[in-house]
């Protein structure tokens, strides 16, 4: 099956792309990398009128740091994370959840704020970048406004004192993850945050520092939090429950390990 009929623009700056993006009476679809978006207009799950090509947009590919945070824009890859050609500060977290996206192939060519803006609840970046959990609202669904796009990424500079653990289960290297744990702890700045992601709806994020499920407790892990979460949220087979509580608490002790 091959992709339905559909006009192709190239812009330059971000201007002209969203001005191409403002037609009530077309449904408008901006790619960048494509590593989600190709296969599904191959599937004709997507059937665009016009299809808007970000990769020509230079300003979406700009990556400034700043004493207090890293600004990173949408087009940058998840190889270039990967490879440190742009500033990890969260202390190797990101260069280490991107090495762990899919295959070098995908990781070669998809980018950090297209995987942002598909919101597939499976994606590493959905899990790793908690503080997306209100821009997230749902499976595939997101707070864009039609005629939006995503410029940059914000990541807040972690501090020395920072630790977090992040841990995903797939049935195979590269495959979608079946579920996702992800720890942070920063003194230095106040923050505690725990999420389960790959629920198939959006993360469960734990963003308060104190009810969560902490391996500092006297009595261990506490599963059965995890557990009332995940029913909350609709996920009530015991074996996948027993899936997420084992991501999380290696995300854990992978943040807690020293």
């Amino acid at each position: 099956m091959k992709p339905v009929r559909f006009d192709y623009r190239r812009p330059a700056d971000v201007a002209s792309a969203i001005a191409l993006a403002r037609h009530d009476d077309l449904t408008v679809k901006f790619i960048a990398g494509g590593q989600s978006l190709g296969p599904m207009l191959n599937l004709r799950l997507v059937q665009p009128d016009l299809l808007i090509d970000l990769t020509g947009v230079a300003e979406l590919k700009q990556v400034v740091e700043t004493p207090e945070a890293l600004i990173v824009g949408a087009c940058i890859t998840h190889a270039d994370i990967e490879d440190g050609r742009v500033p990890d500060v969260a202390r190797g977290a990101l260069r280490s959840l991107a090495a762990g996206i899919a295959y070098r192939a995908v990781r070669n060519r998809g980018t950090i704020g297209g995987s942002v803006s598909h919101a597939d609840p499976a994606a590493d970046w959905i899990a790793g970048l908690a503080a997306i959990e209100e821009f997230v609202t749902g499976v595939f669904e997101n707070t864009l406004a039609p005629g939006e796009l995503v410029e940059a990424v914000r990541v807040p500079r972690l501090s020395e004192r920072a630790r977090w653990g992040f841990y995903k289960v797939s049935r195979k290297a590269g495959d979608f993850a079946h579920a996702i744990g992800a720890v942070l702890e920063d003194p230095g700045r106040g923050i505690r945050r725990a999420v389960i992601g790959a629920t198939g709806s959006k993360p469960i994020v734990w963003a308060a520092p104190g009810n969560w499920p902490d391996t500092n407790r006297a009595d261990g892990f506490d599963q059965q939090l995890v557990r009332d979460a995940l029913t909350a949220n609709g996920v009530r087979d015991p074996v996948r429950q027993q899936i997420h509580v084992a991501a999380l608490q290696r995300a854990f002790a992978r943040a807690f390990a020293s």
